[in-house]
């Protein structure tokens, strides 16, 4: 599957953003889809989870509660809602797919998503 991630730029300390996350190729609706970042300097991280079926929904404790992911299996998209933006949210999003499909427990860890798309830059300003 490619991935293109999109909706990235610069927001105020405490404004939103909306990233998508648009699939083609292989059958998007079978497979788990995450969010990840990485920041400069930093190493790359977990952000958000959905489950194949967009029945289950994981974050990492760090955006639990600002951020929610959603997916619209017709549309072959992911979506990453980011409310209560810090600085520290600052960093490249990347959107990738599970590598095994149909999966019935949640996920976290980059061995286990592919097809990583291009990511997009999102900047809060304090």
């Amino acid at each position: 599957v490619q991935l293109q991630a999109s909706g990235g730029g610069l927001v105020q300390a405490g404004g939103s953003l909306r990233l998508s996350c648009a699939a083609s190729g292989r059958t998007f609706s079978s497979y788990a889809m995450g969010w990840f970042r990485q920041a400069p300097g930093k190493e790359r991280e977990f952000v958000a989870a959905i489950s194949w079926s967009g029945g289950s929904t994981y974050y990492a404790d760090s955006v639990k509660g600002r951020f929610t992911i959603s997916r619209d299996n017709a549309e072959n998209t992911v979506y990453l809602q980011m409310n209560i933006l810090k600085p520290e949210d600052t960093a490249v999003y990347y959107c990738a797919a599970d590598l095994t499909p149909y999966r019935t427990n949640m996920v976290n860890a980059m061995m286990d998503f592919g097809s990583w798309g291009q990511g997009t830059l999102v900047t809060v300003s304090s």
